[in-house]
């Protein structure tokens, strides 16, 4: 089950569980749209591979027990280890491989 992690790793921006803007990737790294798309370009600064945008838990339990109710969003706040510098070299030198064959 995804941890619906509270913010941006990399800015620090807040993204509830119904968020549009979180992105993450096969770790659940979450960042925003905004980094993801002009600072991290579309490369995960911590595994190389690539985002997609965050599924939305629901907010009712349309079946007993399957909800955000039931299975609440994180709430332990994330950032990256790596200095804005790291994150651009890290970035630029794979940003040319697609995501599915990095």
């Amino acid at each position: 089950m995804l941890e619906l992690r509270p913010n941006c790793e990399c800015c620090d921006k807040d993204l509830p569980p119904d968020s549009m803007e979180a992105y993450i990737c096969s770790y659940e790294c979450t960042f925003c749209r905004s980094c993801v798309d002009t600072q991290l370009n579309n490369v995960c600064p911590n595994c190389g591979g690539g985002f997609c945008a965050r599924p939305v838990r629901p907010k009712a339990e349309h079946r007993a027990g399957v909800g955000l109710q039931s299975h609440p969003a994180s709430t332990q706040r994330v950032h990256t280890q790596y200095s804005a510098f790291e994150l651009s070299d890290f970035s630029e030198s794979i940003k040319s491989i697609k995501p599915e064959n990095r």
